[in-house]
């Protein structure tokens, strides 16, 4: 996102995750295999993209809620696949 002129922030891409990491209501998850191989079997599940992939799958193994404006995901989440709030 940075990359792409779509994330204005002061902080570098490092820096911002760590600042945000750093929140004691954030906690940051390791990739385990089963999220992993969950995020190639998600069920009707129909873009590419595999960074959304594993988002939605880590949500889904680990009971957590996805806050995004992504319409795919939040079309997902409507479906019942998924925990989402649209920001």
């Amino acid at each position: 996102m940075s990359a792409k002129g779509r994330l204005a922030s002061p902080l570098a891409p490092l820096g911002l995750f760590e600042r945000f990491s750093g929140r004691p209501d954030v906690r940051v998850v390791d990739l385990s295999p089963a999220i992993l191989v969950a995020s190639c079997l998600l069920p009707n599940w129909t873009w590419k993209d595999p960074a959304d992939r594993i988002i939605v799958a880590s949500a889904r193994e680990l009971g957590l809620t996805i806050l995004t404006r992504d319409r795919s995901m939040l079309g997902y989440a409507n479906a019942g696949y998924v925990l989402a709030i649209p920001c």
